[in-house]
């Protein structure tokens, strides 16, 4: 137990800010503490777990000691993050950043936090707990020339600061007094850049360049997202560049590991890899926002991984260099985020058979091919050995797409995706003009049709169901007319986004993902991509307006740095899970480009997956 009310050991998840150097991320609270950091991976052992720990976590905290508020921006469209203190004497701003790997000169194994006074006289405190290895490794803490050194096994940090500094019982601490006009440096230098040379302020200056630079710009008139929700979608863009591992080109679910989805229970997972059924839409966001190397990076990534792995041995998620073990382990000596146990880092779901997985990958490829992409032999091999192999796999029962613990199944939407690997590989061979046996997978693509129309669809519930022989409803029945199962204008479809509605969806925005038992005990939040493929489906369906209405509603829950967790709370509004998830700021994106084009915008590509595959039931000329 903590010696402190929950609530004031541990911020609400959507209080925090995000930087990070395209290698790891540091989370940063409204308290100016940073209270997660992995290093120097995201997937690595943590330096500051305070989140999931407040007394044995770590935290690098720079604060004013008065009662002060605070109140958060990041500097223009960057990834440099600043925290803005108000107390009686004065006002003082923190800024943090580290820059970025391998795409700028300064050295990126450093985290920088500026403090600088605009008004007035303000006093800081400076409180560094350094616990190596989700606190299993106890530092050892001296005084150097440089500042003050922390080491454990095999890591090691250097706070530089300004001020001399205190050691006592693991903490390092000081103060510091800022009248207005004057400014102060603390750098944490963490394994590999302690004798790095630095100019803070160049350093600044480059990594705003760096960010400023790829982000998102359009013309105001013609942008695809032109409306009042612009700046959310740069936003969203610039998290999915920030979980981009400047390595392997791989893209992270999220920064963190084991945040809940239902506080003080059990489901909370680690989700620092990257997941392959994220492919298909991550490529459609980024090559529609004109992020094209990332996009190009991320497809070779997962291209490399089918090639290494025969299609029987590719797993749902890998970590950011194509790690394949992910053993799942809990961390007992951890409380978790206000009382959430297990702590879990890794991920069991590795283990798991996912047959959504190849329909994500080809519609990935295809997407690829349609924005100019062309696909070498090697290339091709790949991809029919994996239509192939879902040929002859898409009849057994699988864990879907939601990873439920509760025993595999013959769920409807890995039906269907196993559908779509046909159906993209078929229109891949034939644009391509590439070796395949097509009359077998139209054949293959006629029966897995047949079948889930006679068993994935309830005429009693009127809607598609989540699993053969279950009334339950699913919110990825949404996807069906996007990857172009049915059109929009068909009954069952129109039928099961009713049903949905009905089932799912509480006050109009937030939707469940399904309604049936997973396995697990505990109740989770409405999940956020599924709000955003209801919305797709509204938009597609003709209903615009009202499509409109929940898009605009929905980005009222995104904080106020423009971030978003896996999921919401409906009755309090409260962010839970991972944080930032890279697959609601994906929802967010498609969402954005969706209604953009159902209201008249041109795509800088092709028509995205929906427009094209699903036949929309919009009057697009209007």
């Amino acid at each position: 137990m903590v010696s402190m009310t929950d609530s004031e050991a541990y911020p609400p998840i959507e209080s925090y800010g995000v930087v990070g150097n395209l290698e790891t991320c540091a989370l940063v609270g409204p308290d100016g503490s940073i209270d997660w950091f992995p290093f120097p991976h995201l997937e690595s052992p943590t330096i500051f777990a305070a989140i999931l720990d407040h007394d044995r976590g770590g935290r690098f905290r720079v604060a004013p000691t008065d009662a002060f508020e605070s109140e958060r921006r990041y500097v223009g469209d960057t990834n440099v993050l600043e925290t803005t203190f108000r107390t009686e004497g004065g006002t003082a701003t923190v800024t943090d950043f580290m820059p970025p790997a391998g795409r700028v000169d300064d050295p990126k194994k450093v985290l920088y936090r500026k403090a600088a006074c605009a008004e007035g006289r303000v006093e800081l405190g400076v409180d560094l707990e350094p616990q190596f290895d989700y606190g299993r490794t106890e530092p050892t803490i001296e005084p150097v020339e440089d500042g003050i050194l922390a080491a454990g096994a095999e890591e090691r940090t250097l706070l530089e600061a300004p001020i001399d500094l205190a050691i006592e019982d693991g903490r390092v601490t000081g103060d510091l007094t800022l009248e207005a006009g004057e400014d102060a440096w603390f750098l944490l230098r963490c394994t590999g850049a302690e004798d790095a040379s630095t100019d803070p302020e160049a350093a600044l200056e480059e990594t705003i360049r760096f960010w400023t630079d790829r982000a998102h710009t359009c013309g105001a008139d013609d942008c695809t997202f032109a409306g009042p929700w612009h700046d959310e979608i740069v936003r969203s863009e610039l998290v999915l560049k920030l979980l981009t591992h400047a390595e392997s080109g791989a893209i992270a679910a999220a920064p963190t590991a084991s945040l809940p989805e239902d506080v003080g229970g059990v489901r909370n997972w680690d989700y620092r890899f990257n997941w392959l059924r994220d492919a298909g839409f991550t490529v459609q966001a980024l090559l529609n926002l004109g992020t094209t190397d990332e996009a190009n990076d991320y497809f070779d990534w997962f291209m490399d991984l089918c090639q290494a792995d025969e299609p029987a041995a590719i797993q749902p998620l890998y970590g950011l260099h194509g790690e394949s073990d992910l053993e799942e382990r809990e961390l007992d000596h951890l409380e978790g985020y206000r009382g959430s146990r297990p702590v879990r880092i890794g991920n069991g779901a590795v283990e798991q058979r996912q047959h959504d997985v190849y329909g994500e990958l080809l519609l990935a490829v295809d997407e690829m091919c349609r924005h100019g992409r062309t696909l070498a032999d090697d290339e091709w091999v790949r991809i029919r050995d994996i239509v192939e192999y879902v040929r002859g796999i898409w009849t057994e029962p699988d864990a879907g797409i939601w990873e439920v613990r509760g025993g595999d199944r013959h769920f409807v939407h890995s039906k269907v995706l196993c559908w779509a690997a046909l159906d993209r590989g078929i229109a891949i061979a034939t644009d391509g003009d590439f070796d395949a046996p097509l009359d077998a997978w139209r054949e293959t693509r006629a029966e897995i049709r047949t079948e889930v129309l006679e068993r994935g669809y309830d005429e009693d519930v009127g809607a598609f169901v989540q699993s053969y022989g279950a009334d339950a409803l699913d919110a990825t029945a949404l996807l069906f007319p996007i990857v172009g199962f049915l059109p929009f204008d068909d009954d069952r479809i129109q039928g099961t986004i009713e049903a949905i509605e009905a089932e799912l969806v509480e006050d109009d925005v937030f939707v469940s993902r399904y309604d049936g038992d997973d396995g697990l005990p505990g109740e989770e939040g409405a999940f956020v991509l599924c709000s955003c493929w209801l919305i797709d489906a509204l938009a597609l369906s003709g209903r615009i307006e009202e499509a409109t209405a929940r898009f605009e509603t929905l980005l009222e829950y995104v904080n106020p740095v423009g971030l978003v967790a896996e999921e919401i709370d409906p009755e309090s509004g409260a962010h839970l899970g991972n944080f930032p998830q890279a697959f609601s700021h994906i929802g967010i994106v498609n969402s954005a480009l969706y209604l953009g084009y159902v209201r008249g915008y041109e795509t800088p590509g092709p028509a995205p997956m929906g427009i094209r595959l699903g036949d929309p039931i919009v009057d697009l000329e209007e």
